[in-house]
């Protein structure tokens, strides 16, 4: 089989021997008489493979026994609810930085259930920037301040994160976790999909300071409460099986490939080969405030919308899929997760140069 060049921004492209670790393993799971997909929750072969995984997952990020790590349903969206219910507290607010798609979500879930201060707004300037992460400073009744680490929808990315202080500091890193070394300690909760950068869709993963939840609000309905997945290890309910064996495997190929540091070399290669391409060329453009630019999701415009659907439908024929911007915003977009080759980002932008040859 030859393989598509996968572009698209989640669920996305894996790393092929993960595939084909999952393929040769399905039926029997590790010479078990069974696979992993039909095992118990409760102990055994399910709970060994969740304890490796959650153990590299703590190693690969440097996480200390501060911090829980476990894994949910639900998806990341759940979370926009579940962060308000347990700790956004009467008579406080929550600091919302909306950055776009995915921070305005999470707002704007997070207005239903308590009071919300806006500390940035990048509506003026279309979600193409960031404020400056040294001049953050959460309200002075603040419950928490809430970033997006990567809009994976407007192409930005922060490079680095504001110190709040003694105010909790949470952030969805759906988009970008493990593609760079990130100081956990920074944050009292990192939470996101699995979707991107780590296994199918299906798990979302919760680091969570241990500490966060001494500031919990009380009556929460069972599935909504941290402090109780956190005391069952995300076992309170049976686990998105699949999807975590499958990231377990994908840690260790991070592992293998020079782990945080080495998807970082990554990819800042791949973005750069994209982003010289564009800004070398008076065809193309990138809407993005170089400063905040995303190593994951490069956004990029032709001179005309008729353009932009020509482009995306020769590029199919070349084998080259997800190229086509959200449909809220158009425009293009690749997403270059850890395990797109370099080979194929080389494809795209060779492709890239073609395209404005003939069409320029």
């Amino acid at each position: 089989m030859e393989r598509k060049k996968n572009y698209f921004a989640g669920p996305s492209v894996m790393p092929v021997e993960v595939l084909e670790q999952l393929r040769d393993q399905m039926v029997e799971y590790n010479n078990q008489g069974l696979s992993m997909i039909e095992a118990s929750h409760r102990g055994g072969m399910f709970e060994s493979m969740y304890d490796e995984c959650l153990a590299l997952f703590r190693e690969l990020l440097g996480i200390s026994d501060e911090y829980d790590v476990y894994f949910l349903g639900g998806g990341a969206t759940l979370q926009f609810t579940m962060i308000p219910m347990n700790f956004l507290r009467p008579g406080t607010v929550a600091d919302y930085i909306r950055s776009g798609t995915w921070a305005n979500k999470a707002a704007d879930d997070a207005e239903k259930l308590g009071k919300v201060n806006y500390y940035y707004d990048g509506k003026a300037n279309k979600y193409t920037s960031l404020p400056d992460a040294k001049q953050v400073k959460p309200s002075a009744n603040s419950s928490y301040l809430y970033l997006c680490s990567n809009e994976t929808i407007g192409g930005i990315e922060w490079q680095d994160f504001p110190d709040t202080g003694s105010v909790p500091l949470i952030g969805d890193m759906s988009s970008d976790i493990f593609s760079r070394p990130v100081d956990v300690n920074k944050f009292d909760m990192i939470y996101g999909g699995v979707q991107k950068n780590l296994g199918p869709a299906g798990a979302t993963f919760i680091i969570m300071k241990k500490s966060l939840l001494e500031k919990q609000n009380s009556n929460l309905t069972a599935y909504m409460d941290y402090k109780l997945h956190s005391k069952e290890k995300g076992l309170y309910n049976t686990p998105p099986v699949f999807s975590i064996w499958a990231v377990k495997l994908v840690l260790e190929w991070i592992k293998k490939n020079g782990g945080t540091e080495g998807m970082q070399k990554r990819a800042v290669e791949k973005s750069g080969i994209l982003y010289k391409t564009i800004d070398s060329s008076p065809f193309f453009k990138s809407p993005v405030d170089p400063t905040f630019r995303s190593k994951m999701n490069i956004v990029f415009r032709l001179p005309n919308e008729e353009l932009e659907e020509q482009f995306v439908n020769e590029a199919k024929k070349q084998g080259m899929l997800g190229l086509k911007g959200h449909r809220s915003v158009g425009g293009l977009r690749a997403s270059l997760y850890n395990a797109l080759p370099t080979e194929d980002v080389v494809a795209l932008a060779e492709f890239m140069k073609e395209f404005e040859r003939k069409n320029g």
